[in-house]
């Protein structure tokens, strides 16, 4: 799941990158309203976080012009101001919801679920193909001789598989939604991650495989 955080305190974004991709989130920081306008209107995210305060740009302005646009992605607001003005400013505005600062990252979690819950298949459901299983909370990928948990790039790349059975996934699907589309990252790096996976399909003795279609992607398929 890609998220895109928009904050200007450097450290606090860098603490929330980090917690955020422990947790098998993409993560792309930005830190100023005028970037993260520009990052919403030209990329696809799961969810956005959006502090209201922001050089350039004001939270409450970007939210405000994405869904002039038709922008649907989910958004939760951070704001250090205690004012029931301003969150409900924000609700009105288009947010789906609201986080006070100082906050846990327990709480940031729990606010960044219950959003993209509400247009996407729970994070916490398991997900199964065949006698495969992906447990969205834990990461793990599970089949008839145990289990295993993925690392973050692996766990998206099998979470956008197994939720697109028989779908051809392209190259440059894998890489902007996983890595981003500003990533320095070599697209070769798609097939790395891909024979990580399959080897991880043999050792769990799954009939589900990653097949290759030629020139255009890699879908998921149940062996019967």
């Amino acid at each position: 799941m890609r998220i895109l955080l928009a904050e200007d305190e450097r450290e606090l974004s860098d603490a929330l990158v980090a917690i955020l991709k422990h947790n098998n989130y993409s993560v792309d920081a930005v830190y100023n309203g005028e970037d993260a306008l520009a990052y919403l209107q030209a990329d696809n995210y799961d969810g956005a976080v959006l502090d209201i305060m922001m050089p350039k740009m004001d939270g409450i302005t970007v939210l405000k012009k994405i869904r002039a646009e038709g922008n649907k992605v989910p958004v939760l607001i951070l704001t250090a101001k205690s004012d029931v003005d301003d969150r409900v400013l924000g609700l009105d505005s288009g947010a789906d919801d609201y986080l006070g600062k100082p906050f846990s990252a327990k709480e940031l979690l729990a606010r960044i679920r219950s959003v993209t819950r509400r247009n996407t298949e729970a994070v916490s459901s398991v997900l199964s193909l065949g006698n495969l299983s992906l447990d969205g909370t834990s990461a793990l990928l599970s089949g008839p001789s145990g289990s295993c948990r993925l690392p973050n790039k692996e766990f998206q790349m099998m979470e956008l598989l197994i939720t697109n059975p028989r779908q051809i996934i392209s190259t440059e699907r894998f890489m902007e939604k996983i890595w981003g589309y500003d990533s320095e990252a070599e697209i070769g790096v798609v097939w790395v991650y891909i024979s990580y996976l399959r080897k991880r399909l043999i050792s769990l003795n799954t009939n589900v495989k990653i097949k290759a279609a030629r020139g255009q992607g890699y879908y998921l398929e149940e062996e019967i």
